[in-house]
């Protein structure tokens, strides 16, 4: 992980940089470049997407994978990204956001996803993880589902709670997702 210490950005500029650097995460001011990403790590988050299209299909909400959210202040700066490897936004959230927003497919969200789901890599520093799901539970994401294929288990949080769940475990959307559930055995199934 590679970070640079960044001046503000209006959104057009961090779009710009974007593009042309790859993708990178704003955090207190510096800008975090991401590595790419090995299969394992693109097979969970294609199942994790998979489960939560059901709720897509249903009309509770809309799920997007390894796109940024930006948080912007009211001057119209950048004043911090992230890129989940998952988000979900509940529908009525999506919709208020939309007609406010109806150049909204030229830029990234400007809008804290209700769940974000971070898979471990191999790559990643579980101190370095600890402090992003610090950072999303201080903009306001209701629930956080960290997954670790190496340990097989699934932390979920939710403000001050934190819950571990095991492959004998089902992973629910809580009161986020009503009636969303999947078993977490099947993130981590073969294929």
């Amino acid at each position: 992980m590679v970070t640079i210490q960044t001046e503000k950005l209006m959104i057009e500029d961090f779009i710009r940089l974007y593009e042309s650097e790859g993708p990178f995460e704003i955090i207190d001011g510096e800008r975090i470049l991401m590595s790419p990403t090995l299969p394992e790590h693109g097979k969970i988050v294609k199942r994790v997407v998979k489960a939560l299209l059901v709720c897509e299909d249903e009309g509770k909400g809309e799920v997007f994978f390894e796109q940024p959210f930006v948080l912007i202040d009211k001057s119209q700066w950048v004043k911090g990204s992230r890129v989940p490897d998952v988000m979900y936004f509940e529908a009525s959230r999506l919709k208020v956001y939309r007609e406010q927003n109806p150049d909204e497919d030229e830029k990234p969200y400007a809008l804290v996803p209700d769940i974000a789901v971070e898979v471990v890599s191999k790559t990643d520093s579980y101190t370095a993880l600890s402090q992003k799901v610090d950072v999303y539970l201080r903009d306001g994401v209701k629930m956080i589902w960290v997954i670790d294929p190496r340990r097989q288990v699934v932390e979920v949080y939710q403000g001050s709670q934190k819950i571990t769940l095991t492959e004998k475990d089902t992973l629910r959307g809580e009161e986020v997702i009503p009636g969303f559930e999947v078993p977490v055995a099947r993130l981590f199934e073969a294929n």
